[in-house]
């Protein structure tokens, strides 16, 4: 990344505001990418990708995906004494500029590995690891005042602590605002008791499957509703139908249409729209710009492959804009995301001159529009 980096928040910035924006926490695996892929292997057969690219996945996609956006990130992770491990920390600390002041380096511990295959718009993927040598209260102690946390909803490792606080009770103590998503449930049981932990969180992110799970409803809106009645900020996603929220510390209610792409891998587009609804929650957006913001940095990001390689940063959204307000279509389509992302003419003239874009790798070899060419900076390698 470029030592000059954008931020967004510059406007709303007062002295003895935290030094941290976004805290996290989670596992980081290595991610190796293969791409060009006409088809999996079959049982002991060898076949050959047409591109390769290597980069911090896991929670690292979350943390690369906020700093690109601007947000001064911190994430405390167990790293390895391996290779792996070096990788991982360098490319997070020293070219994506993650603060890692929180993570830590343990002695003879495998970093996990993820190697993903990408086949036309599916994948597939290996993942080998083991769990992190010490818990995230142990890891963490007390964590980094910042003005939001971004945290996962697991049965198994609530937010809330039955034997004293919990690091994202402790956060929120602070002041930071808790950001939650929620994963899977790979039995299909969706208690609802998991719905409890929202009781420590401001925002809940689910995508509209998940939603619908555990509020027991039969539409997404109805989700919607259901959730608004448990957390200030609820958003319910629904890939290619868009996204829709509800804030009540506002009263607005919002629904935003997903842009027309060609998404070619969906790996951490979560990540990069949960980081763009933090960062228009902290900035002060309205609610529908929020939407819009989250649901192009995404639509960004689904154009590439590779989880935290293909996360934007101000510099493909700033390219994006610019190339809307020059294309010469001009049919409804158009039209309508020229009016819906107006508000991005009040930010890019702002954004520097070479600002951070998505990581090089050899499968950066997409664009975000077909005819459109971007000079592409950032961490990764192949």
């Amino acid at each position: 990344m470029p030592s000059q980096v954008f931020d967004p928040l510059a406007s709303v910035r007062r002295e003895g505001d935290p030094d941290v924006d976004v805290f996290v926490w989670g596992t980081v695996f290595l991610d190796i990418i293969m791409t060009g892929l006409d088809r999996l292997p079959d049982g002991g057969q060898e076949v050959w990708a047409d591109g390769m690219g290597s980069c911090p996945g896991g929670i690292a996609n979350l943390a690369v995906a906020a700093r690109r956006l601007g947000l001064k990130t911190s994430l405390a992770a167990a790293f390895g004494d391996d290779a792996y491990g070096d990788f991982c920390w360098d490319t997070l600390a020293d070219e994506e500029q993650v603060d890692l002041s929180r993570s830590r380096r343990f002695d003879g511990w495998h970093s996990p590995v993820t190697v993903s295959m990408a086949v036309a718009r599916d994948r597939g993927m290996v993942s080998h690891g083991h769990p992190p040598p010490v818990e995230a209260t142990e890891l963490i102690g007390d964590p980094p005042r910042s003005r939001a946390v971004m945290a996962e909803l697991v049965p198994d490792r609530p937010l809330i602590g039955s034997d004293g606080p919990t690091w994202v009770e402790k956060a929120k103590e602070q002041g930071a605002l808790v950001f939650a998503d929620v994963g899977w449930d790979p039995k299909e049981a969706w208690p609802r008791g998991v719905l409890d932990q929202l009781a420590v969180c401001h925002a809940f992110l689910p995508n509209a499957v998940e939603a619908m799970a555990y509020t027991r409803t039969s539409t997404p809106s109805d989700a919607l509703f259901a959730l608004a009645d448990l957390v200030p900020l609820a958003v319910v996603t629904n890939g290619e139908e868009g996204s829709m929220a509800i804030d009540s510390t506002t009263g607005e209610e919002a629904v935003v249409p997903a842009l027309r792409v060609d998404a070619i891998d969906p790996t951490g587009a979560g990540d990069v729209f949960g980081a763009a609804i933090v960062l228009g929650t902290i900035a002060g957006w309205p609610l529908q710009q929020r939407l819009s913001f989250a649901a192009l940095s995404s639509a960004l990001a689904v154009q590439h492959f590779g989880g935290s390689l293909a996360a934007p940063g101000w510099g493909d959204i700033s390219d994006w804009w610019l190339h809307q307000k020059a294309a010469p279509v001009d049919d409804s389509y158009h039209r309508s995301l020229r009016r819906r992302y107006a508000f991005l003419e009040d930010l890019v003239p702002h954004v520097p001159v070479g600002q951070g874009r998505r990581a090089t790798a050899t499968i950066a070899r997409h664009v975000d529009v077909e005819g459109f060419d971007t000079t592409h900076h950032g961490a990764a390698r192949a």
